[in-house]
């Protein structure tokens, strides 16, 4: 099926409708607790092609299978580790996602031609719904076109593809809101691609050893979030910083309220109480929002380098790098 622009995008909670759509071939929009995902099934080759194509990401980006248990991970890998049955036990059905060699189920489609699979079980109940009835994994990178900023919410995945998707399976807001942590094994330890809001310390209290982060693409991507300028709004950004005379034509993106008494329509606040899994969840909601402000630019203050604010200010690096090539 040969997708086509100006399609009528319906938003709805009618799982079963989605799972009709699947079927037919095509490919819908889903809610995970990270961000929404444009999913198609992983068994239909023209399906995933339409992903790359609605999405204009290029082909070189590998995408992620979506399952609903560690069973169904089985027949789409040529070997599951213990380590990664170990920790898909303890994160798992959440953000945690797992880099294994191929079985010949998995298109090279999916994979870019790449040896390994991406896997995860996401953490929604509504999508883990859809993946138990509908029997098969589904492929879905984030529903947004490539290089934009990822939905949280339905209506962002409306502002980027409406017209061009049958269907939004409206989940609500994402509980997590930045991408799933993507980890793969090397020379025996177990390496991060991705950093997301399952902590390389969190992984560190089960392996014994802090996992080493591959998280930039040398030349092809491993894994999806590797490439250099990515998560980006439309309005240029940059980093704040204190010295930066104020500019009354911009946006201002700060993590927490140092200054109550200072109050200003052009300041938005990631976490007034400085929380930074509050901070994670509202990242790209924000960024939307003040996309929608007219701002003639963004100033983005950088988040403490510890737990969660690593993942936060690796997105926000790969966003101002985009305007400051």
């Amino acid at each position: 099926m040969l997708y086509l622009c100006n399609v009528i995008t319906r938003i709805g909670e009618d799982v079963n409708e989605a799972i009709s759509l699947l079927k037919a071939g095509e490919i819908v929009a889903i809610p995970t607790e990270t961000v929404y995902g444009l999913a198609g099934l992983a068994t239909d080759e023209n399906a995933i092609q339409n992903i790359f194509k609605v999405k204009q990401r290029p082909s070189s980006n590998p995408l992620i299978l979506h399952v609903d248990s560690l069973e169904k991970i089985q027949p789409y890998v040529s070997k599951f580790p213990m380590i990664f049955k170990q920790l898909a036990n303890e994160f798992c059905p959440g953000p945690l996602t797992f880099l294994m060699p191929k079985s010949g189920l998995v298109s090279d489609l999916i994979t870019a031609g790449n040896a390994r699979v991406a896997v995860r079980i996401p953490n929604h109940p509504i999508t883990l719904r859809l993946l138990q009835l509908l029997g098969k994994p589904v492929a879905a990178p984030s529903a947004n076109l490539y290089g934009k900023l990822s939905p949280t919410l339905a209506s962002h995945v409306l502002e980027q593809l409406g017209g061009k998707i049958p269907y939004i399976l409206d989940g609500k807001e994402c509980a997590k809101g930045i991408e799933s942590t993507i980890i793969g094994i090397e020379k025996n330890e177990v390496v991060i691609y991705r950093l997301g809001s399952i902590t390389p310390e969190d992984l560190s209290r089960q392996l014994g050893y802090l996992p080493g982060l591959k998280i930039h693409a040398d030349e092809l991507p491993t894994a999806s979030g590797m490439v250099k300028y990515h998560y980006a709004p439309a309005t240029s950004c940059s980093y704040y910083h204190s010295s930066l005379p104020f500019d009354a034509t911009a946006g201002y993106l700060m993590f927490n309220e140092k200054y109550p008494e200072k109050s200003d329509e052009n300041i938005s606040y990631l976490s007034r109480r400085g929380d930074l899994e509050e901070a994670a969840k509202n990242l790209y909601a924000l960024l939307h929002e003040m996309d929608g402000k007219g701002y003639s630019h963004i100033f983005i203050e950088k988040l403490p380098e510890q737990g969660i604010g690593i993942a936060i200010n690796d997105r926000l690096n790969r966003a101002v790098a985009k305007y400051n090539k």
